[in-house]
């Protein structure tokens, strides 16, 4: 799945919906997601967008942030 800025939905939300769906497949089972810039890069958006798709996914009890540290699964994450 990947991005499409000609979409009427929001890239964030775009993005956020292809990362619940990793994780949901177990893609990153209670492990850290990839950085910020790593997400950046891999679908072709801001750091902003990133960082709102990830406040979603927090907002959702899917991920949580440990700072300087980086953005992990949930162990409870479905």
């Amino acid at each position: 799945m990947t991005v499409d800025h000609g979409a009427p939905e929001p890239a964030y939300q775009q993005l956020a919906a292809i990362l619940r769906a990793r994780i949901a497949n177990g893609e990153w089972r209670n492990g850290p997601l990839p950085s910020v810039k790593q997400l950046q890069q891999e679908h072709d958006v801001g750091r902003d967008t990133v960082l709102r798709a990830i406040d979603i996914l927090r907002s959702e009890g899917l991920v949580f942030t440990v700072p300087r540290r980086g953005t992990y699964v949930s162990p409870d994450a479905k």
